[in-house]
């Protein structure tokens, strides 16, 4: 069986290197259980990322798109995430209807996401033409709130407008299709538990429920809208009242494909796994640290793959793609990226948390297995059975000195010296 060993230090970025089979106790080895099948790995497509690659001449531009997205040696990205209206990484505040009072939708347009979301997302699909996306509101519009603002504040709790919300979400996978963009998913709320000054909107757990239930469900399934609903994205540890009580409500259970997480829903994932083992997971937004991009951050972010893999995910969805150098969005907050484009010198600079992200979806592909595995290196790493039946293997050493890694699938055994904090993928060909 050839293998081969990729590693990536602070130093270091992505050493491919041959393995050969070894001798000596393994370290980490299968236990003969399979897990989840995964679905994907991708990021969000935001308004200053796009920005920040029209500072580019159309090579460099190409170049970040394939390495995130094309069939080559880059990340292989096969889902993204989309905003409905501005996230807190638009330029500014926006809905896809502000006219106060329209409720059958007369004044909904997409006209804004031709300058900015549409070239990013088609600009994707010309190297990844199978993508699959997400979307979901940061705010509603703001005259469908109790306050008439777009952050904080919640829904208006009134028949007329809550259906005209579902009208809403349709009508915007309804418009994204027309542009040759397929939504495969909308999730009701972008962190229903966040009171922000950026775009945001409170619900309860209970109401989430209801909406899905009496509205978004009745109409996507009259309609023949082939789009799943997800009850996402949760970033809140309230188990019983966002879980329990949506998915023991028979009526909205039957709507509700999924469940996505992302930060303090991140305390769900095991629960909710265990009470419905064969109902899907995501990651919806991988956390986003403080603009520094350290490479202790990147081992964090690891620590978060790990987490939500191991406890079911199906997918993971990295946050910002690529943003301006500094990070800091229109409302203030400086985040991590995986690239960082310097507008005035056309510099891109790829960031740790594009190596981590790399490690797994360069080589776990649509359609894997995770594998479970034991022993010591078990809590640093996980395992893949891809299609064409290579094994991958990914483990993180997080400590500041070398680390002998030596793996057995059952039948062979190969070890390599992993490095002093290094990220490293084993690829076993079958």
């Amino acid at each position: 069986m050839a293998a081969t060993w990729v590693s990536t230090t602070p130093d270091s970025a992505w050493s491919v290197r041959q393995v050969q089979e070894a001798a000596g106790e393994p370290g980490l080895e299968l236990t003969g259980r399979r897990g989840q099948t995964i679905e994907g790995f991708g990021g969000c497509f935001n308004e200053l990322g796009w920005r920040a690659l029209s500072a580019l001449d159309q090579a460099k531009r190409d170049s970040v798109m394939a390495d995130l997205f094309g069939p080559g040696d880059g990340c292989r990205f096969s889902m993204g995430r989309v905003p409905i209206g501005a996230s807190d990484f638009a330029l500014q505040w926006y809905s896809h209807n502000e006219t106060d009072g329209d409720l059958a939708m007369e004044h909904f347009s997409i006209e804004r996401d031709h300058a900015y979301l549409l070239p990013y997302i088609k600009a994707a699909m010309t190297r990844r033409p199978d993508i699959w996306l997400f979307a979901s509101p940061w705010s509603p519009p703001t005259w469908m709130k109790t306050h008439k603002v777009y952050n904080y504040g919640t829904v208006r709790w009134e028949p007329e407008v809550l259906n005209a919300l579902a009208l809403y979400f349709a009508k915007f996978v309804r418009a994204y299709r027309d542009e040759g963009i397929e939504v495969r998913q909308v999730h009701v709320q972008n962190e229903p538990g966040a009171d922000q000054k950026f775009p945001s909107c409170l619900w309860t757990g209970r109401r989430l429920r209801d909406f899905i239930r009496d509205q978004l469900g009745p109409l996507l399934e009259g309609e023949g809208m082939d789009c799943e609903i997800w009850l996402g994205t949760l970033n809140v540890e309230g188990y019983d009242e966002y879980v329990v009580s949506a998915l023991t409500d028979e009526a909205a259970r039957r709507y509700i494909a999924g469940i996505g997480l992302q930060w303090a829903g991140k305390a769900l994932i095991q629960r909710a796994h265990t009470a419905w083992p064969d109902l899907r997971i995501m990651q919806t937004e991988s956390e986003c640290g403080d603009g520094r991009n350290s490479w202790g951050y990147a081992h964090y972010v690891f620590t978060l793959l790990w987490h939500y893999l191991t406890n079911g995910a199906v997918a993971y969805c990295y946050w910002n793609m690529v943003l301006p150098a500094g990070g800091q969005s229109t409302w203030g907050w400086r985040q991590n990226s995986m690239a960082c484009v310097d507008e005035a010198s056309g510099r891109v600079t790829y960031n740790p948390e594009f190596y981590v992200m790399k490690h797994f979806s360069r080589f776990v592909g649509v359609g894997a297995v995770r594998l479970e595995l034991t022993g010591p290196w078990a809590g640093n790493a996980l395992a893949f059975r891809n299609l064409d039946r290579s094994l991958v293997v990914v483990a993180a050493n997080a400590l500041e000195e070398p680390r002998p890694l030596v793996f057995t699938d059952g039948e062979t055994v190969v070890g390599v010296e992993a490095e002093p904090l290094s990220l490293n993928t084993l690829v076993l060909s079958a």
